[in-house]
């Protein structure tokens, strides 16, 4: 495949170092310094760059009749929209707050904990997660899909708010607890605790590949597909 990169830092160096490996070719390079460019005679885009130009990217890849897998987070507020424009240009985009596969099947742990924990009541819940000083987004994206989780497989818990604004929060929001510190790829854990005991599941990153090798067989299973999709899709979690 010949892939448009959208986001040339870390990230996508990293997803370029996997796409060679795996016989793919990287045709076009989008950084702040040529924004806007169109993948033209590109089949597939992976897009890896800031909150503020994801938008603007996958609209210019679906108006293109480009397939895009989107890595970027921080951008969840538009959903609908999103959804919408895939509807309307007939296109294919592939989203996800995160690419790992090992977080991935982390997430269909959390789902199926969180409806075990559901009637014990003597459990409450919090989730914390550590990233590098770069991350621009707290909480993460994978955090608030782990809120999104507990939400959806309870009865209890509805939403969630930033630990430490527990008072301000509707009653049954999912506290998440956010730190940024060196270069820590990317750690996560949920905490049921009663007075008694307490449970953590924890899914710890040791680096950016496997988030990298995520993107890339992501954009692989894209080809021929039409509809908005996300990693659950590729790896059959549904």
């Amino acid at each position: 495949m010949r892939i448009a990169l959208y986001g040339t830092g870390k990230m996508g160096r990293a997803i370029e170092e996997v796409a060679v490996k795996r016989g793919h070719a990287i045709g076009l390079k989008v950084s702040s310094a040529n924004a806007g460019t169109a993948p033209t005679s590109m089949d597939v885009a992976i897009e890896f760059s800031r909150p503020e130009q994801a938008l603007p990217n996958m609209r210019l890849c679906l108006e293109t009749g480009v397939p895009v897998v989107v890595g970027t987070t921080g951008w969840y507020d538009h959903l609908n929209e999103v959804k919408a424009l895939v509807e309307r240009t007939d296109g294919t985009l592939l989203w996800a707050s995160n690419f790992s596969i090992g977080v991935n099947l982390f997430f269909q742990l959390n789902r199926q904990l969180a409806a075990l924990m559901d009637p014990q009541a003597g459990y409450s819940v919090r989730i914390d997660e550590v990233h590098h000083v770069h991350k621009l987004d707290a909480p993460s994206g994978t955090a608030i899909t782990l809120a999104r989780d507990i939400d959806l497989s309870t009865q209890r818990f509805s939403g969630w708010t930033k630990a430490g604004h527990e008072a301000q929060a509707a009653q049954g929001a999912v506290p998440i607890a956010s730190e940024r510190v060196g270069e820590v790829p990317g750690k996560h854990s949920i905490t049921w605790t009663s007075a008694e005991d307490r449970i953590t599941i924890t899914h710890d990153a040791f680096g950016r590949m496997g988030f990298a090798t995520g993107a890339v067989v992501a954009a692989e299973w894209l080809h021929g597909r039409k509809g908005l999709f996300t990693m659950a899709d590729v790896l059959h979690l549904r």
